[in-house]
């Protein structure tokens, strides 16, 4: 086990976490796709890692093709059976670990949900997925309740972490209120991909337009972005892979092919967060009094 222990010296910018994007293709079986999980963790471990991320709904295939009731019975609470194999995974292997759960919250509550636990296999918290898609084949208003914690920064003792979820990624005001929180990682665990009707004519610019706006998400803020996707065909969609890891000036560090299982191995530096808000500040200018509008739908 490789816990570490903070001294009372430590501070944030001395870390230089090594980020493990896990990136796999998902089967019929929630028991195979999570001893892959728990087999990706480990060989993470055994190369370095310090935090491992696994991708958005990572114990099953993507269930919001459909709209299905019968999909209802696959959701767990946290803590449930899912979270506690990931909290032995983490202090078993000294990571940290982030996971996307379909989360149990009450009867006829559910989030997709995304669970932190620090190398100690201790639950820090989690995060709803607060975006919540309807698209064909991605029926999420189905399944999932708009998260209700807001959006947040968990201290581990690998650094301020956050997390948005897929659909998140579109909105830089989750991007923007995850750094405002404190988080100088900020994970999305994704399923995310192409219509197979719709990739001749439109694929290249929507995987274009994704990654851009990752991207940006780390230069606007200042942080490091991470993002996990899976790959292979599930029904109607062709997940597109390309997991990624950008700094705060938003150069990418690493990305994943668009069809192989694989794994990213990245340090973070995180003394860059402080260097690039110093050069970049737009935390510093940004006009707070004149944002108002931003709490309304439109300006009409």
């Amino acid at each position: 086990m490789r816990v570490a222990v903070m001294s009372q010296s430590f501070h944030v910018s001395d870390l230089k976490p090594v980020v493990a994007l896990v990136q796999t293709r998902c089967v019929a079986s929630k028991q195979a796709n999570l001893d892959t999980a728990l087999e990706r963790i480990a060989d993470a471990a055994s190369r370095g890692a310090d935090i491992v991320c696994l991708e958005e709904l990572f114990t099953h295939r993507y269930l919001c093709q459909s709209e299905n009731h019968r999909r209802f019975s696959e959701a767990e609470p946290v803590p449930g059976p899912t979270s506690n194999l990931l909290a032995t995974a983490a202090a078993e292997h000294g990571v940290v670990i982030l996971g996307s759960l379909f989360e149990r919250r009450a009867a006829g509550v559910y989030h997709n949900t995304a669970v932190f636990f620090d190398r100690d296999g201790r639950l820090l918290g989690k995060y709803r997925k607060m975006h919540i898609p309807d698209d064909p084949r991605y029926y999420e208003k189905f399944y999932f309740t708009p998260g209700d914690l807001g959006f947040r920064s968990f201290a581990t003792s690998a650094g301020p972490l956050g997390a948005c979820i897929c659909w998140d990624q579109w909105f830089p005001e989750a991007a923007r209120l995850t750094a405002m929180a404190g988080a100088q990682i900020i994970f999305y665990p994704t399923a995310i991909g192409w219509l197979p009707e719709e990739k001749q004519a439109f694929g290249a610019s929507q995987h274009e337009a994704w990654e851009i706006m990752i991207r940006s998400h780390a230069i606007a803020n200042g942080v490091f972005v991470a993002a996990t996707n899976r790959v292979g065909r599930e029904k109607g969609l062709e997940f597109w892979g390309g997991s990624l890891v950008c700094d705060p000036y938003g150069n990418v560090l690493a990305r994943a092919p668009h069809d192989e299982e694989t794994m990213l191995l990245v340090e973070c530096d995180l003394a860059q967060v402080d260097v690039a808000r110093t050069h970049w500040p737009f935390l510093r200018d940004r006009r707070i009094d004149a944002y108002d509008d931003l709490t309304r739908r439109l300006s009409d």
